[in-house]
């Protein structure tokens, strides 16, 4: 899914420059390295190449990954994330006290990018705001969904491969669009706007 400037920002565009640009070409525009660099370092995380940047309908979500817990993971998402893999999914499975679930390009939860991976289990607690993956029942199935937890949920620990935190921005998590019934299926879903890495902000 393309993303075009948004109004507010195509004002602070100088005239001269983009004037008679084409409205798909606008997205190409590339932000003065001294403002990306303030950006960057405005989000305050601990190291940049493993911390993402996801865009809610509501505001900005921080989420610090855990390399040493669980790398082969954590290497896959950056690799989806940098694909644009993530931007635009649905928030496909969301059950009120419990989590918010996403990543499938079907919007079904049903689906992946076709490349499965094994289980990291580590010692990290599902806490609120943990991010996990996924998974079938066969512990070697987590593919590209992943969930936020929004209560602790101790009954998943060791049994799902943690791999991040939200360290900001946990109140726009919370705004996300619950599912009803038991298995917290979504009618017309939030969506995930983007997804970066904050390094190549």
């Amino acid at each position: 899914m393309t993303e075009l400037l948004k109004k507010s920002e195509t004002k602070n565009l100088g005239k001269s420059e983009t004037k008679n640009l084409a409205a798909e070409e606008t997205k190409r525009l590339e932000m003065s390295e001294a403002r990306a660099k303030k950006i960057k370092h405005s989000y305050k995380v601990k190291d940049a190449e493993n911390s993402l940047l996801l865009k809610l309908k509501d505001g900005d979500v921080v989420i610090e990954m855990y390399p040493d817990e669980a790398p082969n993971h954590v290497a896959r998402i950056k690799e989806l994330v940098r694909q644009g893999f993530y931007n635009g999914l649905k928030f496909h499975r969301v059950i009120e006290g419990f989590m918010a679930q996403t990543g499938c390009p079907l919007g079904t939860g049903t689906g992946g990018s076709g490349k499965k991976l094994k289980a990291e289990f580590n010692r990290k607690p599902h806490l609120r705001g943990t991010v996990s993956m996924a998974r079938a029942m066969d512990v070697d199935s987590a593919d590209s969904q992943f969930f936020i937890c929004f209560a602790d949920c101790p009954w998943l620990n060791g049994q799902y491969t943690v791999w991040g935190e939200v360290t900001s921005g946990m109140e726009y998590v919370d705004n996300i669009k619950k599912g009803s019934g038991a298995n917290g299926m979504v009618s017309s879903p939030d969506e995930i706007i983007s997804m970066s890495v904050i390094a190549d902000l």
